[in-house]
């Protein structure tokens, strides 16, 4: 019985990832699978072999132990991923660009690119997709950027709570809006507005490698990016909560040490739930000794409520795996 728990999550995520992926496959008449473009019916072994990778995550993820290493190696494959289509698409090999043209890879576009243009594209697609079914997973699996903030703050992690957050972050959020909305109204070209773009992805880079490193934190996902706000904002159209239990928890703060996203600060662990950038990543869970930090989804217990969030959560990761290219 044992054994077959154990490999229940994997077995739910392998086939969730195919309920995902097969309709791509089959009513999609572009490609979006990239094994497709250079073999007919490439698209089948891809499939399979993102399945069998969510398997091995799943198997990994499902201990909570092993969750923060794993999430980072996840997410650490999923860049790789997409930045290596992204350079072999700046050397000409136009397969694999999602469109055939060329997107500046920052996430602030998913917000001012439709925006500017008039018009979603599929990255915005697959992001809101995701706010829908996982809440705010996307800042914690699924974003390019967040792998490479999650590895510059791999330090130690400061207590005290980074200072003006909600104004930085509300600030940045409307400036991009405003400034895609002038844009557009005044018909700037695009090369000029790419380089506007490319200018606010170099200060995101900066505030990567030098504060997020300083700080243990990752402070461009939680206090600069303006899809990190979106996320914040939205991610209560999601029932999956992070709960800490009123009773159990000893206040020992060992949790504040973990928490990457300044989720856990002093308030919020007296207010009994992570603060309002927590991204459900699940880190907190194994540090916390009195097991006070549990998984909420409406009436679920907590044990189900999590594996449920795995299920879905590392299924999106492969899937947007497969599909998120520029």
């Amino acid at each position: 019985m044992k054994f077959l728990n154990r490999y229940r999550l994997p077995v739910a995520v392998f086939l969730f990832i195919l309920f995902l992926l097969i309709p791509v496959q089959l009513m999609v008449d572009n490609p979006m699978l990239l094994l497709e473009r250079f073999l007919p019916g490439g698209g089948w072994i891809e499939i399979a072999l993102i399945a069998l990778y969510g398997v091995v995550v799943a198997y990994h993820m499902q201990d909570p132990s092993k969750v923060q290493a794993w999430r980072r190696y996840t997410w650490l494959a999923f860049s790789v991923v997409f930045f290596s289509q992204l350079i072999l698409g700046l050397f000409g090999y136009e397969k694999f660009l999602m469109t055939g043209k060329l997107h500046i890879p920052v996430p602030m576009m998913i917000l001012a690119g439709p925006i500017y243009r008039g018009h979603l594209s599929v990255m915005s697609i697959l992001f809101v997709s995701t706010l829908v079914l996982s809440g705010p997973a996307w800042c914690s699996h699924l974003c390019y950027f967040g792998a490479i903030d999650s590895i510059s703050s791999s330090g130690k992690t400061r207590r005290s709570p980074i200072r003006n957050k909600w104004a930085l972050k509300s600030t940045v959020l409307l400036l991009v809006i405003a400034g895609a909305i002038v844009l557009r109204w005044l018909k700037v070209p695009v090369f000029t507005a790419t380089l506007l773009a490319t200018g606010f992805g170099v200060i995101g880079l900066g505030l990567i490698l030098l504060v997020s490193r300083k700080e243990g934190r990752m402070v461009h996902c939680t206090a600069f990016c303006p899809i990190g706000t979106i996320v914040n904002l939205t991610r209560f159209v999601n029932p999956f909560r992070l709960t800490i239990d009123q009773n159990s928890c000893t206040e020992c703060m060992v949790c504040t040490t973990t928490c990457k996203y300044d989720a856990l600060n002093p308030s919020d662990i007296a207010a009994r739930k992570p603060g309002i950038t927590c991204t459900l990543c699940g880190d907190c869970i194994s540090s916390c000794h009195a097991s006070s930090i549990q998984y909420r989804f409406l009436r679920l217990s907590p044990r189900r409520a999590r594996n449920l969030y795995l299920l879905i959560t590392i299924s999106l990761h492969a899937a947007t795996m497969a599909l998120a290219r520029i």
